[in-house]
């Protein structure tokens, strides 16, 4: 099954768009207006994207997933309300859920024609608004303005997933074309870990040496995912871009292969609900200007940051920078628990932000040993920094370069 990637919005604002303009015969993918203050660069950038159909080929289906909406967050539960028990692990224990409506499709393909023909693409295929309705649309175009923006820039990092192009079926799917950066994405690795630990355990005794070996590729592994996942967002955060949809099924890896650590390559992906902080946060947070596409994707994030207490604009902008950091903080404890621990075994949203209390619930089962060693490094550091990105108040987050020169980060990988 393939994993769920995770995000909260609203779509209550939402009356009027014109997102996509379908073209007769519905064979090229004309994109939304874009809106930015750097308008020449990015219409450079997006008409360099290839957008006739004919100059693709499309081939076999990878997989399909969906998203949850999040439309409550009641906060995390302290005190008696929470018991460290194994039943607890797990479990979304502080959120309502909801299925979203969206379901994407990903096809391999390759480029047809052109100076870059035979190159590999991954397919990205937004239904059209009869089964995904206007969200389906709308995402399709948040992620377009998102890559071409992103693209524009000459300083851009290895660890974004490449928008090449895209194009829009008779029936309105909206077909978005990636450079190919890999078939597995973090959560496969972390699943995939987590299962050969499983069957080596299920063997009987593990000789030590071959244990030791594994453990060594697998912390310098799991710590080269982390670093190239904070490359990109801290990117995206100094270009004003928040990713709002990060997890372990939102990077994609160029090899799962934990002998070839050397040559990973992290990227991010899933930018469909990316936030474009200059354009949705100003002023009028819960409308859209015409073809801003992200402000009712943000329309939620902006009234969660008022509910904490931010206000002005930069109050505003440092919650949205600090709730990546916290959905990166989630991630950095699945990629400390998951690989190293038996299946099953999984930590993600049951923190109680008390890091201390976590690590010794974690001491007294034996399976968890290897993540413990793991976040012990260096003096503790790795719980040191997941408390820091985990942080009750916002405010004392750290920011992605500073998780990215912190010494857990810097101290694992030889």
């Amino acid at each position: 099954m393939n994993p769920v990637a995770v995000h909260r919005v609203s779509f209550d604002c939402v009356s009027r768009f014109s997102l996509i303009r379908r073209e007769s015969g519905g064979r090229r993918f004309a994109g939304p207006r874009i809106v930015n203050s750097r308008p020449r660069r990015l219409h450079a950038v997006t008409a360099s994207l290839i957008t006739s159909a004919d100059s693709f080929e499309v081939g076999r289906l990878i997989g399909s997933y969906g998203f949850m909406n999040v439309t409550s967050y009641s906060g995390l539960r302290s005190g008696d309300e929470f018991e460290s028990t194994s039943d607890d692990i797990g479990r979304l224990k502080s959120q309502d859920i909801g299925e979203g409506g969206v379901k994407i499709r990903l096809y391999e393909g390759r480029i047809s024609q052109g100076p870059f023909r035979g190159t590999p693409i991954t397919f990205k295929v937004y239904p059209g608004q009869r089964a995904g309705g206007i969200e389906a649309d709308m995402m399709a175009a948040n992620e377009l303005n998102a890559h071409s923006f992103l693209q524009s820039n000459k300083n851009l990092p290895a660890n974004l997933l490449i928008l090449v192009g895209g194009f829009e079926t008779q029936f309105g799917e909206q077909w978005l074309a990636f450079r190919d950066g890999g078939k597995d994405s973090a959560a496969d690795y972390a699943r995939i870990a987590s299962e050969k630990t499983s069957r080596a355990r299920s063997q009987g005794a593990w000789n030590p040496y071959e244990k030791e070996v594994t453990m060594k590729r697998r912390r310098n592994f799991v710590v080269t995912i982390l670093q190239g996942a904070m490359k990109g967002l801290a990117f995206m955060h100094a270009n004003d871009r928040l990713h709002q949809s990060l997890g372990p099924s939102s990077i994609v890896l160029n090899t799962p292969a934990e002998r070839e650590a050397m040559y990973l390559i992290p990227r991010l992906r899933d930018l469909a609900f990316s936030v474009d902080i200059r354009q949705s946060l100003p002023y009028r947070p819960s409308c859209l200007e015409e073809g801003a596409t992200s402000g009712a994707l943000s329309e939620q994030l902006w009234r969660r940051a008022t509910a904490s207490g931010a206000f002005t604009v930069f109050e505003k902008r440092a919650f949205g920078i600090a709730d990546d950091i916290y959905e990166a903080g989630l991630l950095f404890a699945y990629l400390a628990f998951v690989p190293f621990c038996e299946a099953g075994r999984l930590l993600e949203n049951t923190f109680r932000l008390d890091i201390e209390a976590v690590r010794e619930y974690c001491l007294a089962d034996e399976r968890l040993e290897e993540a413990v060693k793991f976040l012990d490094f260096g003096d503790r550091a790795g719980w040191e920094l997941l408390q820091a990105m985990l942080n009750a108040d916002h405010r004392k987050r750290p920011m992605a370069e500073a998780v990215l020169s912190h010494r857990f980060l810097n101290g694992i990988v030889k």
